[in-house]
């Protein structure tokens, strides 16, 4: 079984995953932590007792922590239901933490295991002015062959890319580039979709609930993709993570473990620039 099928359930990715960092730490800094990250998941101010629950312990531990906690400004009580949240300085790390993060590095350092996890190709995309544009194209050991690289352009209505693109950008800037597309591939000019235009905005509102996107045989015969979004804080779309390789190697099912593996790293990288879903 590949390390894509064993993967954990991708609706975890969402949460603030804590790392695994080597070397000898400081337990009570690392307990206090989880009370953090409790808050952070709840999203919602919380009782005592639930907050103690959710970090595992016991309510006169967790007291003790959040008597610190407020000191600093990390955590605030409300006078009247004395429930807990986030203080102003949490606020402020997490501004400091979206300032300094660039969506673009983060995903070019971290596609280089995804695409030899999967052991298929992996581009990032963002939108240009002429829509889809490859910005990365990640190799994996088994080389694929096919016309991708930085710089080119996927259709919107054609490709796995495009229609999740489509699915999430305001409709003002899809409709030109798709009214482009469709125009030149009726001239016979380039090869598109064959969706009339009522059944590409039912396709990209599949995509929307399914939160992915699958293509087998198109545009290209014996290439199939899967691609899903990545978000920011503000639930803008940044990027679209796209795996692309021979139909023969591509799971395009939404349970297989290539696309479980996709939503837990777009998931992942999402929460990283402060997307809650």
């Amino acid at each position: 079984m590949s390390r894509a099928q064993t993967d954990n359930n991708p609706e975890d990715a969402a949460a603030i995953a804590m790392p695994a960092v080597a070397g000898r730490g400081v337990q009570s800094v690392e307990i206090g932590g989880r009370l953090l990250n409790s808050l952070v998941l709840a999203s919602q101010p919380m009782m005592l007792r639930d907050l103690a629950q959710a970090a595992e312990l016991t309510p006169g531990q967790a007291h003790a922590y959040l008597v610190s906690f407020r000191k600093l400004g990390l955590v605030e009580q409300d006078a009247a239901s004395g429930r807990y949240r986030l203080g102003p300085f949490a606020l402020h790390l997490g501004l400091a933490r979206l300032r300094n993060t660039d969506p673009y590095r983060l995903a070019a350092t971290a596609v280089v295991d995804l695409a030899e996890q999967l052991e298929l190709m992996v581009t990032i995309t963002v939108w240009g002015h002429a829509g889809p544009t490859i910005v990365l194209v990640q190799e994996s050991s088994n080389q694929i062959h096919a016309n991708v690289r930085p710089g080119g352009l996927f259709t919107v209505s054609g490709t796995a890319t495009g229609k999740v693109f489509a699915a999430y950008l305001p409709r003002k800037l899809v409709e030109p580039v798709l009214a482009a597309e469709l125009a030149t591939s009726r001239k016979g000019w380039s090869a598109t979709s064959d969706m009339a235009p009522e059944e590409l905005l039912a396709e990209f509102e599949r995509v929307r609930r399914a939160g992915l996107c699958t293509t087998v045989d198109n545009p290209v015969p014996g290439v199939s993709a899967l691609a899903a979004p990545i978000f920011d804080h503000t639930g803008r779309i940044m990027q679209v993570i796209t795996v692309i390789g021979p139909t023969a190697k591509v799971d395009v099912s939404a349970e297989g473990g290539q696309a479980l593996a996709l939503l837990a790293f777009t998931r992942r990288l999402s929460a990283e620039l402060g997307y809650s879903g």
